[in-house]
Order: structure tokens, then sequence, then C-alpha cells
């Protein structure tokens, strides 16, 4: 009996990865299409896209895994089928339920990790992303340069003499005035910091003059931060427990809906263990051309049921669709699989 698990664990991973591999490579050239948008408004060099790449990688494997599992599940049952291997292990007093207690030690696994991809490594990995688009937009809106113009600077007007190739500049004057006092900054070298989301100017062996109506006042520096020029508004890290249960209405109201819906998709490998039978175990002289039509059906009716209900059901989805998949394809199951072997 081992090697018999063992014959049908390696058909269904042959299965999987063959699967896998493509449906990944899909997915991430169409995140790459999505990541080419930002270059519109970012500079992004080679380190950075794979930054970016490297944050969704659990979105990613959230989306494809599950899928994988199903249509691997059934193609490597299918396959056993249309070889007469089936029938000759169903000869040999093999039962259904030995081919679900085989697969239902992969599914449990990757339920498992699914719920932890989604759960924790979802909130840390979109704050992440999101934090760094940000701080790149923001360090877009400095994109200085030596030129016989001046730049606006936050309150500033900036002035660049030359610009050095360890991306700082030189010879830089700064300008300010209000109603009441004008400063006046030199500057040998300069360059842009970024201190935990805030953006700020660093000055170097300077000198500084500060007048109004009454009082000149001079200033030497070797070091001089201008602060508080821009900040990237970046989002707090929370826990796991804090990111889906915001206390803030809207986001509570945003995050709940995809709460109850991944925790559905974290399910469905499990969940979909008698549709996998009932479909892979097949005769193939009368069910060929039915089999890829239940596949994708069962994918698009059970993901289409897991996001749609969220919005009218709330928490009730969770149980509506778990009972109602169940209640559908158990029956299915013992009709088609367990009355006939």
């Amino acid at each position: 009996m081992d090697k018999l698990r063992r014959y049908i664990i390696s058909n269904f991973s042959l299965s999987f990865f063959s699967i896998f591999l493509p449906l990944f490579a899909i997915a991430s050239v169409i995140f790459m299409i999505k990541l080419a948008a930002f270059t519109a408004y970012i500079q992004l060099n080679a380190w950075e896209m794979f930054k970016l790449y490297l944050f969704v990688l659990p979105e990613l494997f959230f989306y494809t895994l599950p899928i994988t599992f199903f249509v691997a599940a059934v193609l490597a049952l299918f396959r056993l089928s249309t070889d007469n291997e089936m029938v000759i292990l169903f000869t040999l007093g093999i039962r259904p339920n030995y081919l679900l207690k085989v697969l239902m030690v992969p599914a449990l696994i990757l339920s498992t990790v699914l719920f932890f991809d989604f759960f924790y490594l979802f909130p840390h990995a979109k704050t992440l992303s999101i934090n760094f688009v940000k701080q790149k937009k923001s360090e877009a809106k400095f994109n200085l340069s030596a030129s016989e113009f001046g730049h606006n600077f936050g309150s500033w007007l900036l002035y660049i003499g030359e610009d050095n190739k360890d991306k700082t500049f030189g010879d830089v004057v700064l300008f300010h005035k209000d109603k009441e006092e004008e400063i006046i900054i030199g500057a040998k070298k300069a360059e842009i910091t970024n201190n935990n989301g805030l953006l700020r100017l660093k000055l170097d062996e300077g000198i500084g003059y500060s007048y109004d109506t009454d009082t000149l006042t001079q200033m030497k520096f070797e070091t001089l931060f201008i602060n508080n020029i821009m900040t990237t508004d970046q989002r707090k890290h929370l826990s796991a427990y804090d990111y889906w249960f915001h206390n803030e209405p809207k986001l509570q109201k945003i995050h709940t809906k995809k709460l109850i819906s991944d925790i559905l998709l974290s399910l469905f490998p499990v969940l979909s263990l008698f549709m996998v039978l009932a479909i892979g175990v097949a005769h193939v002289r009368h069910q060929k051309a039915y089999v890829y039509l239940f596949l994708f059906g069962s994918i698009l009716i059970y993901y289409g049921l897991s996001i749609g209900l969220v919005n009218t059901l709330g928490y009730y989805t969770i149980a509506v669709v778990l009972l109602g998949w169940l209640g559908i394809t158990y029956p299915y199951y013992r009709r088609k699989i367990v009355k006939r072997f």
C-alpha cells in the first residue's frame, strides 16, 4: 500500500509542477506588465523592480497554488483512468476512500500554507510594497540636477552648481523668504537623505546668512539638515490580527471582505477532494469530453461564490459556501464513484 501511495503522489507531483510553473510564469509576466506602469512616474533599477516582485510573491502563490492543486489532482487521476490503471486498482479491492486519504495529506498541508500565506505574509508584504512605492514617488519629486535654472525645494529656492558621480551635488545655494526674514545658505556639498520616511537635505561645509530689517546673522556649519521638506506618509506596520480586524470602519470593511474570501480560497484544496475524484476517475469512452468542462466549471463556480457572496452575506458566506459546496460535491461523488466502485 505504501508503494501505491507513493505512485499516486508521484503522478500528482508530476502534474502539479508541470501546471504550476507555466501558471506562475504567466502570473509573474502579468505583474511585470503592471509594474511597468510604475516606471511612468518613478525610476526603478533592476534591484528595486526585483524587490517589488518579492513583495507580491505571497499573493502570486496564493492565487496560483489552489487552482494548480485542483487541476493537477484531477488530471493525475484522469491519466490513471485513461491508462486503465484505475480499473486495475479497483479490481484489486482498492476503495475510493483510499484515494481520498492519499490526496488529503497534500491538501491539508497546502491549505495550512495558504492560510499562513494570506493571514500573516499578506499584511507585511502589502505594507512594505505600499511604503516602497510611496517613498519612490516622493524621491521622484526631487529629480534635481545642475542647471542654470533653480529648483523649488519645498519652501526653498535651490540652485545646484554641479552633479557629482556619487549622487551628491556641489556648490549648492538655497534661498528662503517670508514676511519678516530672508535666509540664504551656501554649501560645498549636498545630498538627499531618507530618515524613516522623512526626505531632507543634508548640507556639508557651508555658510548661511539670515537678515531682517534690523539684524544680519551669519552662521558657519560643518553639517546642516533642512528638515520637514516632505514626508512620504508611510503606512504603519501592524500585526496580522490588527491588519485584518482594523479599527477604522472603512479599512475594516475592505479587509473583512478579503479575509472571508481568502479563508474560503485557502480551504479550496481540502473542500475540492470529492469533486477531484468525481471528475478525475472517469470512464474514458463516455466521459472524456466532459472532464475539462467540469474541471474549469468547478473552479469558476467555487471562486465566484467565494468572492461574489461576500458583499451580501458577510461572514455567513463561509458557512454558505462550505456547506453548499460539500452538499453538492459529496452526493455527486457518491453517485458517480462510490456506487460504481
